[in-house]
């Protein structure tokens, strides 16, 4: 029997340890006794940006914001499917987070930090969005386990009334706000529509084969006036 290996741990700010485990070939990140990412179910980050990128099919220049980078999974599947005059800013909290990806995690991000569409920025997303206007076509956040602040409490005002409405300033006309979550929240929808959104709710696998759990992403666009 093959053991789990630690392989690095970092302090989330203001939140509680991150832990990078290795087991025969696959690997995760766990928070405490949550498995917040794995190398062995990636389906539903790469929908965040699959199906996100297909509701703003077609646009110029396309200028996507990614808030957590994770294992990259996301990271790759949008570079994958924009065109070579996109770009990509990706703001991530943990430091040590991209070091893994460079490091025991190189393999699995396939370069993704290098190419030339991307921008990499260690920070708080939240404080990120609310210094832009109008600048990105589509924004997708999987930076907790879903609007709760499981892995810091600070990562409530993301998904705040506040927070919310300084995303929506921040896409561009026609843009989309993505957000991934571990599991529905009927509070957290109306919260969406409160803040003037109109808003898609939807069940997708959290492995690429369609088996296993099924996670929750929400595809939300400004409310036409």
């Amino acid at each position: 029997m093959i053991a789990r290996e630690l392989l690095g741990t970092a302090q989330v700010p203001g939140g509680e340890e991150l832990k990078l485990y290795r087991h025969d070939r696959d690997f995760m990140i766990v928070l405490g006794h949550n498995e917040l990412m794995s190398s062995r179910k990636w389906g539903s980050e790469e929908a965040l940006a699959t199906m996100a990128i297909s509701r703003i099919a077609g646009r110029k220049r396309p200028s996507l914001l990614i808030g957590g980078y994770g294992m990259g999974f996301t990271l790759r599947a949008a570079l994958a499917r924009l065109p070579g005059d996109a770009q990509v800013t990706v703001v991530e909290l943990v430091p040590q987070i991209l070091e893994w990806a460079r490091g025991p995690m190189a393999e699995l991000a396939a370069g993704c930090l290098d190419d030339r569409r991307v921008t990499l920025v260690e920070g708080d997303v939240a404080a990120f969005i609310a210094g832009a206007r109008g600048e990105y076509d589509a924004i997708l956040l999987d930076v907790d386990n879903g609007p709760d602040g499981l892995v810091r409490e600070e990562n409530n005002g993301l998904y705040a009334l506040t927070g919310l409405r300084e995303a929506k300033a921040a896409l561009a006309a026609g843009g989309v706000l993505a957000i991934w979550s571990a599991g529905p929240d009927p509070v957290f929808s109306r919260r969406l529509q409160k803040a003037g959104f109109a808003v898609e709710e939807v069940k997708v696998p959290a492995r690429s084969n369609g088996k296993g759990p099924k996670h929750v992403i929400w595809f939300v666009s400004p409310k036409a006036k």
